[in-house]
């Protein structure tokens, strides 16, 4: 059985890996990150026409001969403060950009309720900032600068009764006057951003607008554990994907552009995202690059040109989403965009899953008992299935003194080892892989109900009995202990292996494993506690009837 004594020096070997990443991890979040270097001046023409050139924040779209746009005067920015129910945005007179967005509804730290969770902003040393405007024939920006708009107040706030909440900022270009609109929502983390285009002049008006996201390759400090490190970078929706990632890194590498119908651009990371949705009727050219040679990079998206005809009225729709990860918020304001909601190659049983445990949450109102009961009926769905592995393991334990008798004997011979083995599992009646197929059938789901509690931002800041929060670290690591404790009861209940090695190694993993888990988010060790738990119960049930059987056989 060399395979099996091979598979778990692999695993032990895989689980010191883990150790060493973690704590390379966190020591890289102890080093402050350094200030972003400033912009290049230099510009690339090898960028598309409808895409940002590669090193200026604004797209690049090529106007008529004869048709220039016309430098913007650098004016005092000014900032505007939005306050609703669920966010709060300060927005720039320059450019009408979001610099920053804090989500009251979801706090900084577990001991900061009066601080909200800051998704959207920038410092000295960090960048992440939101940027929209017009580009073209008629555009308000361009390479040679930004418009500064005005605005009726500085500061706004939705009221007690109020549904929505519009800002304005206007700008007057000529004969032709522009609305920057924002619409806030209660309840909502999207915002609707709209042109308003009054065209009093002799002649039609045209541009097309833009939005991007402009931030840099900083990572947000994460809790989530030994080897688990939630993707942190842009991703979109394609026409041959529907949902296309790319880390920092592969920006580096190479510009990525699209153009599809609708569709959508996002800044990922864990638990929260920020994204651009276009006019689902346009037609809208997607771009993902590095900004120059810094460490600056720009997600966006650029619409079709819109005209609008001398002496009337036109209108550019987009919006802009920056909140929480959550699955049918997401599903509700774009196709594919709930696929943000990160499961991995097995989101086709991580969806269902999570629907489930969403559902029986709604029934209990608490995450907690909810993680426990979806555990309980999957452990139901697969009982024939595990009762046929632990059956097989509760013989082949009833076999480990005549195995060990095998091995005294013919523990040097190799090939007669094995065939008396063989010969003995068959007398027996007992299939040595009986234990392990069964288990191997149920791990998909299992790892998929792993990873939808690794990305479920309603388990962020949820209590539960003595745990202050689910999504991180037990505090006084009593789960892992326990988690530990029922995976040493259940490997007593397997045979002990026949090689010394073998046997030293299975009686070590507990302590390994329950090492590890002390830095796993609590959700995820109540998920396996239960389970282990389930499992030992299950085993031992199984155990005793087969003990009885015998007893009435003999």
């Amino acid at each position: 059985m060399d395979w099996q004594k091979n598979l778990l020096l692999a695993a032990m070997a895989a689980v010191v890996i883990m150790l060493i990443m973690r704590w390379d991890d966190y020591q890289q979040s102890l080093v402050p990150t350094e200030p972003v270097a400033a912009t290049s001046a230099n510009a690339d023409s090898s960028i598309p026409t409808g895409v940002s050139d590669n090193t200026g924040d604004v797209p690049s779209l090529t106007p008529p001969k004869g048709d220039a746009v016309s430098e913007q005067p650098v004016a005092s920015q000014q900032a505007i403060s939005v306050v609703t129910d669920s966010l709060e945005v300060s927005i720039d007179t320059r450019g009408g950009d979001i610099t920053r967005v804090a989500l009251p509804r979801h706090y900084a730290h577990i001991d900061t309720p009066n601080q909200p969770f800051v998704l959207i902003h920038s410092t000295a040393g960090h960048t992440y900032t939101v940027q929209s405007g017009l580009v073209g024939k008629n555009g308000t920006d361009s390479a040679k600068g930004r418009p500064t708009f005005t605005t009726a107040a500085t500061q706004y706030e939705l009221q007690e009764g109020q549904d929505s909440l519009e800002v304005d900022l206007t700008l007057t270009q000529n004969d032709v006057t522009i609305t920057k609109r924002f619409t806030f929502h209660r309840g909502e983390y999207r915002v609707d951003v709209d042109y308003l285009i009054d065209n009093n002049s002799a002649a039609p008006w045209q541009a097309s607008l833009y939005g991007q996201i402009k931030r840099d390759s900083h990572e947000p400090n994460s809790d989530t554990g030994i080897g688990m490190k939630p993707f942190v970078g842009a991703a979109l929706t394609t026409n041959d994907e529907r949902y296309k990632k790319f880390d920092f890194d592969d920006l580096q590498d190479k510009t990525f552009t699209t153009k599809i119908q609708g569709g959508w651009v996002s800044m990922v990371q864990h638990y929260f995202i920020s994204a651009w949705i276009p006019n689902a009727e346009s037609q809208n050219n997607f771009f993902l690059r590095q900004q120059g040679n810094n460490d600056l990079y720009l997600m966006g998206f650029t619409s079709e040109a819109v005209t609008v005809a001398a002496q009337s009225q036109g209108e550019i729709h987009s919006e802009f989403y920056a909140g929480p990860k959550n699955t049918t918020k997401l599903e509700e304001i774009s196709s594919y965009l709930d696929l943000t909601v990160d499961y991995g190659w097995l989101w086709w049983l991580a969806k269902p899953l999570f629907a489930v445990l969403d559902y029986i949450h709604g029934i209990i109102g608490n995450w907690g008992l909810a993680i426990i009961a979806v555990t309980i009926i999957i452990k139901a769905f697969f009982f024939k299935l595990s009762a046929t592995s632990y059956r097989s393991m509760a013989r082949m334990r009833k076999l480990a003194p005549k195995m060990k008798e095998l091995k005294e004997r013919y523990g040097d011979d190799r090939q007669k080892m094995s065939q008396e083995t063989m010969k003995l599992y068959k007398t027996e009646k007992v299939n040595p892989l009986g234990g392990c197929l069964p288990m191997l059938v149920q791990m998909p789901v299992f790892l998929s109900l792993y990873w939808v509690l690794m990305e479920s931002v309603e388990l962020r800041h949820t209590p539960f009995l003595w745990i202050p929060d689910l999504s991180v670290k037990d505090p006084i690591f009593v789960l892992p202990l326990l988690m530990g404790f029922t995976m040493w009861l259940t490997m007593r209940l397997s045979p002990t292996p026949p090689d010394p090695m073998q046997a030293k190694i299975m009686q070590f993993m507990p302590v390994v494993f329950t090492a590890m888990f002390l830095w796993f988010p609590a959700g995820l060790v109540l998920y396996w506690v239960t389970n282990n738990t389930l499992s030992f119960l299950q085993q031992m049930y199984i155990t005793k009837q087969i003990e009885k059987e015998d007893t009435v056989k003999s």
